[in-house]
């Protein structure tokens, strides 16, 4: 039960943090990694996106509609398949993921531990 606890109080800790993220960036937790993931990875289709951040189907295509409505990605047809789609970074996502300081957000202590600071 001890192990339940804590997670709790991980998943606690992570919530606060999401919500002044939010506040501060206008972006939930899911899309900010999606801004991330995109960063490094270029190009992606959805499902090797949602494999990357864990994520159902079902909820990497309500971050992606999240996100392109927001002007942070694009969608663009596969090469091969036009039937695929793939989605990379806009000019703006580039920009708003460089201005991302998390440092500007509170970040629990539980976190704060667990990430070394």
């Amino acid at each position: 039960m001890e192990r339940l606890c804590k997670i709790r109080d991980l998943q606690h800790a992570v919530a606060r943090f999401e919500a002044a993220f939010e506040r501060r960036y206008g972006l939930c937790l899911n899309e900010g990694m999606t801004l991330c993931t995109l960063s490094r990875s270029g190009r992606l289709c959805p499902g090797e996106l949602g494999e990357r951040l864990g994520l159902t189907p079902s909820n990497t295509s309500k971050v992606l509609r999240a996100v392109e409505s927001k002007g942070l990605v694009k969608r663009e047809p596969g090469c091969a398949d036009r039937r695929q789609m793939y989605y990379s970074l806009t000019g703006e996502g580039r920009a708003l993921l460089a201005a991302l300081d998390c440092r500007e957000v509170e970040i629990p202590p539980l976190l704060r531990e667990l990430l070394g600071e």
